[in-house]
């Protein structure tokens, strides 16, 4: 009888410890998804157009592990193939946009007058394009138009200055990150993706 009192009294103090356990093997387990989408996302990317629908289906994979639903590798290359129909344009646009802003520096470079200001504007604008595109591939859907959501993200972007400046932090750890050691920007990415996905979450929660 007394073994059977003392393992009662034991019991309730066994009981709460998985459970301890359990949410720290979550957070540990979402940080590992994190950076194992970083890999999928970067490898994905590799044709250079494909990086917004690879940052859309990196996104859309984190989602789906934190609604704690099913999905792998299989699933992020379904989404990837669907985002990508329509998402290299917008890919493309973005590589334009690099190329219009290097123009810029060359002009400052080479004295033009105003070239620092018009250099200025350019570097500022496409930051907040990279913002925009991050927000818009956090939210991205099968059959989503991609200029309805870059549309929409640019106005966010402006709205909610205080999750874009956060984007901001993550895309200068990638470049910090790839200076120093370049192979550790890429499971950074994920991170970043997750942060994009947590920042619309914030808003839409607002």
């Amino acid at each position: 009888m007394r073994t059977r009192a003392r393992q009662a009294r034991k019991a309730p103090f066994k009981a709460r410890k998985p459970a301890h356990e359990s949410v720290l093997a979550e957070r540990f387990g979402l940080f590992a998804e994190c950076l194992l989408t970083g890999v999928w996302i970067a490898v994905a990317a590799l044709p250079l157009v494909t990086y917004p629908a690879a940052f859309a289906a990196g996104a859309r994979h984190l989602r789906r592990r934190i609604a704690h639903e099913g999905g792998g590798l299989r699933e992020f290359a379904a989404d990837f193939r669907h985002a990508v129909r329509r998402g290299w344009l917008a890919g493309l646009a973005g590589w334009a946009a690099v190329a219009v802003v290097w123009v810029d520096v060359q002009a400052v470079r080479a004295g033009l007058p105003g070239g620092r200001l018009v250099a200025a504007i350019g570097i500022f604008a496409l930051i907040g394009l990279a913002v925009a595109g991050l927000r818009a591939a956090a939210v991205w859907e099968p059959g989503a138009s991609w200029r309805a959501l870059l549309a929409t993200a640019g106005r966010r972007t402006v709205l909610d200055p205080a999750g874009s400046f956060l984007l901001v932090g993550g895309m200068a750890l990638v470049a910090g990150s790839a200076w120093v050691t370049p192979p550790l920007a890429v499971p950074v990415l994920g991170a970043v993706a997750a942060a994009a996905v947590a920042v619309e979450e914030r808003l839409r929660r607002r």
